[in-house]
């Protein structure tokens, strides 16, 4: 785990993002984590790599959302 402060962030974000494509890098303010820097693909594999808007959209077959308009739910009754 590395551990960057947030003026060493601001002044150099490209070595955390470089750091940042091994493992995540915490940021903090004052001593305290206040944000986590990480790459795409891990972020995909926490969040369970499920498809991401831009997967969707460079479907060859149109994705069709069809909300059941008529449901209770979906108009907060």
């Amino acid at each position: 785990m590395k551990v960057v402060t947030s003026r060493a962030f601001n002044q150099d974000v490209s070595q955390a993002k470089r750091l940042a494509r091994a493992e995540p890098v915490f940021v903090t303010d004052r001593g305290r984590p206040t944000h986590v820097l990480m790459s795409y693909d891990s972020f995909r594999q926490l969040a369970g790599g499920g498809e991401s808007l831009g997967d969707l959209l460079a479907m060859d077959d149109p994705v069709v959302a069809e909300p059941a308009w008529g449901s209770p739910a979906l108009w907060g009754r």
